[in-house]
């Protein structure tokens, strides 16, 4: 900033954005593509594009100007100014305002923004000077390829800025889709990027001006009054715009330029301008075609990439789950050496069909008298109890009696015959570790 500054003797603010192209996300939901979403991986897959298309960019140039040097183009200063006074609710209409071929008054600018007749580009016109911190928009809009902001932060010190709209082919658009949501970026200016429109379309020019967005700028302009200045409106959007002004050839490295706050809040308008548009940097269509009625589909090239499934993480905090996946590592291999070391079988006593066998089997239990039929509730599921063995025969035993016979004195143990089971052996050798 402080090179071309120097250069042109006036504080000069440049700033150049790029937006991806939006029409590669309508590519990417079309079922004629036929591309997995990330709902059908179960939410855990998700997809990469990189697509070989021009990207809309938008460039906001801004000089610093004096009153009087931007009188030139401040219609109330115009001899015969004062027989048709401003009036700002009927501004522009009935106002005798040159157009092509007449040219605009000369300013100390003209050079810089390509003003005149020398460049076949008509400078604007703004009605008044806008009050301290206040903006004015350019309203003449016929024959103009830019949308001009006319910025004052004191009675003394103003900024104009012209905000322009082309398609570069130095970038390309890439697309990331998640269940978490979407991703879109250019990628400019990046010899090794192989799907830069630029190595797709050798012929492709840069700096073009798209002239048809100006129509639909002045539009988001006004919505966000950018032209309050028209009637002292003193706007905060204006407000603080004015407060990003720069004061001197340097940068302030804590605060945006007035330039980079104009490219941020322009920049949805390229997004929702290049929806719907070709993936070209010309218009290869004719009347006959009737794209305005009917959609055409058209081709670009890109690479398509899918990932199924994550097997790590992509951000870096989630390296700490590292921790745990280490101590489950751990205690697998705890796990696998116990059972190399004891490799006999043990069985589940919470598995249903070992449940019921000790069940039934049992000693009633003094605490959960009454709960046969519809279940332990409230007290009941306070009762404690363990597997015992007697003669060979596991059983579940109350925890809270000190001695309760193996089954009701009804019964004799001579009535029973017990075998080896798995059961038995595994309860002995439980007990002996």
């Amino acid at each position: 900033m402080r090179d071309v500054s120097e250069k042109y003797g006036r504080i000069v603010n440049n700033v150049s954005m790029a937006m991806p192209h939006s029409g590669v996300f309508g590519a990417s939901q079309l079922p004629k593509n036929g591309i997995l979403q990330p709902q059908d991986f179960s939410g855990l897959g998700q997809f990469f594009i990189s697509a070989s298309v021009p990207s809309p960019a938008v460039n906001v140039l801004c000089a610093g100007m004096s009153r009087a040097e931007i009188a030139p183009l401040i219609y109330e200063t115009w001899p015969g100014a004062e027989t048709h006074p401003f009036n700002a609710s009927s501004w522009p209409l009935g106002y005798d305002l040159p157009a092509a071929p007449d040219w605009v008054n000369s300013t100390a600018v003209d050079d810089f923004f390509e003003f005149g007749e020398r460049y076949s580009r008509q400078a604007p016109i703004f009605p008044r000077f806008p009050k301290g911190y206040n903006t004015i928009l350019n309203t003449t809009l016929e024959y103009v390829d830019a949308l001009y902001v006319l910025a004052a932060s004191s009675s003394d010190n103003y900024m104009l800025c012209s905000l322009s709209v082309s398609l570069t082919p130095s970038c390309s658009t890439s697309y990331n889709s998640s269940i978490s949501g979407g991703f879109m970026s250019s990628r400019c200016e990046d010899p090794s990027d192989p799907f830069a429109y630029s190595k797709t379309q050798p012929t492709a020019t840069d700096g073009f001006r798209v002239k048809d967005w100006v129509a639909s700028a002045f539009y988001w302009a006004v919505t966000v009054d950018l032209n309050g200045g028209i009637s002292d409106s003193d706007d905060s959007v204006a407000r603080l715009l004015t407060q990003l002004m720069p004061t001197t050839y340097s940068l302030n490295p804590t605060l945006p330029s007035i330039a980079e706050a104009l490219a941020v809040m322009v920049g949805p308008t390229l997004l929702t301008g290049s929806l719907d548009s070709p993936f070209v940097h010309f218009f290869n269509y004719t009347a006959e075609d009737d794209v305005f009625h009917h959609l055409v589909f058209q081709q670009f090239p890109a690479s398509l990439a899918y990932q199924d499934y994550a097997s790590g993480g992509n951000q870096a905090w989630q390296g700490v789950f590292y921790i745990v996946l280490a101590l489950a590592f751990v205690l697998n291999l705890l796990c696998l050496g116990y059972f190399i070391w004891y490799s006999d079988l043990v069985n589940d006593f919470t598995e249903p069909q070992n449940l019921f066998a000790l069940a039934i089997n049992s000693p009633q239990s003094e605490q959960l008298a009454g709960s046969c039929g519809g279940g332990p509730e409230g007290e009941d599921l306070r009762a404690t109890w363990f597997i015992d063995v007697k003669n060979e025969h596991c059983f579940i035993k109350d925890g809270n009696l000190e001695d309760e016979p193996f089954l009701g004195s009804e019964y004799s143990h001579a009535e029973f015959t017990y075998q080896d089971s798995p059961i038995s052996r595994s309860h002995s050798k439980l007990s002996r570790q």
